[in-house]
């Protein structure tokens, strides 16, 4: 269960979140836990820490191997709840939260070396054996080599002596940890492995040392079946270790982007500082071609700064005094001083990297499939071996214990549920990684699913479709007026002003190079517009009603006005002297990628809908011009929920996407609220998906991650569950009467090994989305 933060920042790992209540007051933590091998050992430790008293949730992530836990603060805490999954047998490792990565990463880079090594002795103990086994059985010659430098059972000593190094060697972890499981009532993968192992080696001991106890026609040895289930199983074992690093590396990629030090002004001279030693304030100097180790805003220079890592977009930004910079992004060609505002784990890199990696931690709803069947899966599977090994004792042929032995090994061996356990993680872990990559934050890796899901997606006008921004569209002058004097008048009795039209009019007005004069006896009426005295000449700029109270009308600017309503333009009147001299427009462009990312939703099947709060003529000219399904304008804030709700209400699952705090309630509503990065704190916050760079294309990117990924997880799943339907009644012996054929004990642990790759060779094909 993700809980998220009511303020503040986004919490992960032992870094708390609280949220009071009446009742109690609640935290969350995760813990990296080493040791788990399948969905079973997942249940274990949910089990295990649901059992500590105060605590309300557990979520357990066989991918990430990390366990996020939500408790009472009151009850419990961090070190009682890594305690219970210490007893349960696993490890938790254990540091500060400045230097947890640096000990996940040891623990785990300790782990692949230990597979490494144990892999390495069953591999050079379980060859010889191998040879001396299956090459007397394979090759009649080589049998009689054997034989005439020694008898049978000198050579069964020395498969013995194989055997059991390998047994009580490398497979001993196997040994210990399937035991445990086994004691404490809840068998998983290593439970498997023990018994199945344990029974080949057992009898073939018994057929050594104490032949008689076994029927006649029963004395065979199948030490070398142990050896190469316990060698094959490592192999697995390593390479899915392998694979999970692969998994991860989008995290660590994102890691890398953090700056290690910062040159830091301190008065007139610059020393270079640990990262962790800026404080907010500090004034930083970043050189061309460093990373900008800080959030913050320009004090001093010019420069391209390439925000790629947040955007998306590969073309630098242009950053002069006052612009606001971001940590992780590069500075590419001058120098800038920057005064620090966000550092260390309060930065948006930091933030970024936690929300992906809570993405990976949670759950999609899909997962309940693999939970209930997991929950019973491994105690069937003790059963489905029991009656192999009766049927096969009672009815088979001769001799009937040893094919019975052979026969329940098997099923055990194949029936490991590791790829059930990385069947949703995995794809979830590259596809949040991979989105996050893309400039897309999925905040809850259920997201992902409910995109995939959805029917329609409503969007909000202003910040989202459009810039959000108003901006100077058209100049219409009457003759023997210019575009630029017009302006460059117009410029001038709007400066002072703060209204988002008349910035509008001055941007436009210096972005052309005009020189804007002085004006002096300048009064603005609210509501109406503004004059002043420029160069000697009163200048009215505003609605018609007003300019038209001191100006004679013309004709040919009220055809203009008609036009520019018609289009959805905003319309200002100029008069100059008393004469109306120009009319302009003034519009909220929409975005240079929303049409085109619209008609591709729009080709996915997607039922696509705007709800705003601008007039209905405004609201239907843009919707007419995006070609959109259904309008709903005039909308007050609260009533945005309303409308969301009513297509809940028809059986749509929607998605809404937003950029203000107007939008939060209907960010809330929906089953996927989606957030421009551009937005609101609150909006974002109220968010499932963020969408880094304010841009409708991340949107198009997210859904078809989003549609990737629940079509991987199907796939992994598919073949998790179809893997064990088909191939444990093959183990058991169902093609033995018709064929002849009956699975042997190794090739049903390279058969076990080969479904988690599989799954995991699945997932990482989400990378190239």
């Amino acid at each position: 269960m993700n809980v998220q933060p009511t303020e503040g920042e986004y919490a992960f790992r032992s870094t708390t979140i609280v949220v009071s209540t009446p009742e109690s007051t609640f935290s969350t933590t995760t813990l990296p836990v080493l040791g788990m091998t399948c969905a079973a050992c997942v249940r274990r430790v949910e089990r295990a820490v649901l059992k500590v008293p105060g605590v309300d949730a557990a979520h357990v992530n066989l991918a990430t191997e990390r366990a996020q836990v939500r408790y009472q603060a009151d009850e419990t805490d961090h070190a009682h709840i890594a305690t219970a999954i210490e007893k349960a047998g696993y490890d938790v490792i254990q540091a500060d939260a400045d230097a947890l990565d640096d000990a996940e990463a040891a623990a785990r880079e300790a782990e692949r070396t230990r597979l490494r090594q144990r892999l390495a002795w069953a591999v050079g103990l379980t060859l010889p054996l191998f040879v001396l086994e299956m090459g007397g059985m394979m090759v009649p010659a080589f049998r009689a080599a054997l034989l005439d430098l020694a008898p049978a059972s000198a050579w069964h000593l020395v498969a013995f002596a194989l055997a059991t190094a390998v047994q009580f060697g490398p497979g001993w972890a196997f040994m210990v940890s399937g035991w445990r499981a086994a004691r404490m009532g809840s068998p998983d993968m290593n439970t498997l492995v023990l018994l199945g192992t344990s029974a080949a080696y057992g009898y073939s001991v018994a057929a050594t040392f104490v032949p008689s106890v076994l029927p006649v026609g029963a004395v065979q040895v199948y030490y070398e079946a142990a050896a190469v289930i316990i060698t094959l199983v490592l192999v697995g074992k390593y390479l899915e270790a392998v694979a999970k690093g692969r998994t991860s590396a989008a995290i660590r990629q994102l890691m890398t982007l953090q700056a290690k030090t910062a040159t830091v002004w301190r008065g007139d001279t610059t020393t270079s500082v640990p990262i962790d030693a800026v404080l907010p304030g500090d004034r930083v100097l970043v050189r061309p071609g460093e990373r900008i180790p800080v959030d913050g805003h320009v004090t001093e220079g010019t420069s391209f700064v390439d925000e790629a890592m947040l955007s998306g977009e590969p073309i630098p930004v242009a950053k002069v005094v006052g612009d606001v910079v971001t940590g992780g992004t590069v500075n590419q060609s001058g120098a800038l001083t920057v005064e620090a505002t966000h550092v260390g784990r309060d930065t948006m890199l930091a933030q970024i990297i936690r929300m992906v990696e809570a993405a990976q931690q949670s759950k999609p709803p899909i997962q309940a499939v693999a939970d209930r069947v997991v929950a019973v899966f491994v105690p069937v599977v003790l059963v489905l071996a029991l009656l192999t090994f009766g049927a096969w004792l009672l009815a088979g042929p001769s001799p009937p214990l040893t094919y019975a032995l052979v026969a329940a090994v098997s099923v055990l061996i194949i029936a490991c549920p590791c790829a059930m356990g990385l069947a949703t993680p995995t794809s979830i872990m590259v596809a949040s990684g991979r989105a996050a990559a893309q400039g897309v934050l999925f905040r809850r890796g259920e997201a992902l699913q409910h995109l995939s899901d959805v029917d329609v997606i409503a969007f909000d006008k202003t910040g989202t479709l459009t810039e959000g921004r108003p901006a100077l569209t058209a100049v219409h002058p009457v003759t023997g007026w210019a575009e630029d004097d017009v302006l460059r008048l117009v410029a001038a009795v709007e400066r002072a002003s703060e209204h988002p039209i008349a910035r509008a009019l001055v941007a436009a007005t210096e972005a052309r190079g005009a020189d804007i004069p002085t004006a002096s006896d300048v009064e603005a009426v609210p509501g109406h517009g503004v004059s002043g005295v420029v160069e000697g000449q009163r200048v009215l700029v505003g609605a018609a009603r007003y300019v038209y109270q001191y100006a004679s009308p013309s004709s040919a600017l009220d055809a203009a006005s008609t036009a520019l309503t018609k289009a959805a333009q905003t319309v200002v009147f100029v008069a100059v002297d008393g004469v109306a001299v120009a009319v302009l427009g003034v519009s909220d462009p929409v975005r240079p990628s929303t049409a085109a990312a619209l008609r591709h939703l729009r080709a996915q099947g997607l039922r696509l809908v705007m709800i705003t709060g601008d007039n209905r003529h405004t609201a239907d000219a843009l919707a007419a011009d995006l070609a959109l399904d259904d309008v709903h304008a005039d909308t007050l804030p609260g009533d945005k929920a309303h409308v969301i709700a009513a297509l809940q209400a028809e059986g749509q699952r929607v998605a809404f996407v937003g950029d203000g705090l107007n939008d939060a309630p209907a960010l809330a509503q929906a089953d996927v609220g989606i957030a421009m990065g551009g937005g609101t704190d609150v909006a974002i916050e109220s968010a499932d998906v963020v969408l880094m760079h304010s841009d409708v294309q991340r949107l198009v990117d997210a859904h078809r991650i989003a549609r990737a990924t629940l079509r991987n997880i199907k796939q992994n799943l598919f073949w998790a569950f179809g893997y064990n339907t088909v191939l444990i009644p093959v183990a058991a012996g169902v093609l033995y009467p018709a064929l002849g054929l009956l699975l042997s004990p190794m090739l049903a642990a390279g058969a076990m090994g080969l479904s988690s790759l599989f799954v995991l060779g699945n997932a990482l094909r989400l990378r190239q989305q």
